[in-house]
């Protein structure tokens, strides 16, 4: 890797990381996600900080090319997300859907309570 290279990937890292912190700071990324992406975001910086890191893990794995290993590590990674956030939004789809029907009950009942009171429903 040339030294232009090298400062362009060096620079990316850092404003990633950044990012994520300044997400965090501003409370508009989760707790629960902060820890996963602060290990993305430190893992992106350490191989690219040690580039000599990847070429020894793909030789270790058996992988002929670093950077089809990041490639499939990154495939994999973004699955799980899709994958994680899915589940989100179907458990937030029931959740939605039970406050709705509650909502839907809970106004009937004031109705009914409003009608009792202005003696309509008095038989």
């Amino acid at each position: 890797m040339n030294n232009s290279t090298y400062l362009v990937a060096l620079i990316g890292s850092v404003l990633v990381l950044a990012g994520i912190i300044e997400l965090l700071r501003r409370r508009q990324l989760s707790e629960k996600y902060a820890v996963l992406w602060l290990m993305v975001g430190l893992l992106l910086l350490v191989f690219t900080v040690f580039p000599r890191l990847t070429l020894s893990l793909a030789r270790g794995l058996g992988v002929a090319v670093p950077t089809n290993l990041m490639f499939f590590v990154g495939i994999v990674f973004l699955v799980g997300v899709v994958l994680h956030l899915s589940w989100e939004v179907s458990r937030l789809e029931n959740e939605t859907r039970k406050l709705a029907e509650d909502l839907a009950i809970l106004r009937l009942e004031v109705e009914q309570l409003q009608k009792d009171k202005r003696g309509e429903n008095v038989a």
